[in-house]
């Protein structure tokens, strides 16, 4: 048998269970919205200190680290480093100097391509060159030597 619709505080049952699919849907909305408010503040938080002005790079080496937490990301990093050095070797053996630009291209390529697509940040070297740079050729001795993994 067939059930007639229940009549509910005037509606009738289809309505009422569109209804609560509508509040199911705007709790999805709310959780979707807090999620995106989460992110806003994470990515407002490392503007933040991605502005910081770092006064040695003692002070900017755990934000550095902290840069560089994803393990492929820091891989590529290790393989660039020590391509551009490799790189840089070969050119200054051979008198080819006007290939001097070669080693940056090498190693920022593969360090950028571990901050967009692993890490998904931005590089810390377009707002601290040079602590950056520097913290490049430290997170490598400190991979080599073992004190971060591979």
């Amino acid at each position: 048998s067939v059930k007639a619709p229940i009549k509910e505080q005037g509606r009738c049952d289809t309505h009422a269970r569109a209804e609560r699919g509508s509040l199911w849907e705007k709790r999805e909305a709310m959780s979707s919205v807090k999620a995106s408010i989460t992110k806003i503040k994470k990515a407002a938080k490392t503007e933040i200190e991605d502005r910081r002005k770092f006064k040695s790079m003692e002070e900017f080496f755990p934000f550095y680290l902290k840069e560089h937490s994803n393990r492929t990301n820091r891989r590529l990093h290790v393989i660039g480093s020590l391509s551009a050095l490799l790189s840089l070797i070969v050119i200054l053996l051979s008198g080819s100097f006007q290939y001097l630009f070669v080693p940056l291209i090498v190693g920022y390529g593969f360090a950028w391509v571990g901050h967009f697509f692993f890490e998904k940040n931005k590089p810390a070297t377009f707002k601290h060159p040079f602590y950056s740079f520097a913290g490049d050729w430290k997170m490598l001795y400190q991979v080599l030597s073992g004190k971060i993994p591979f």
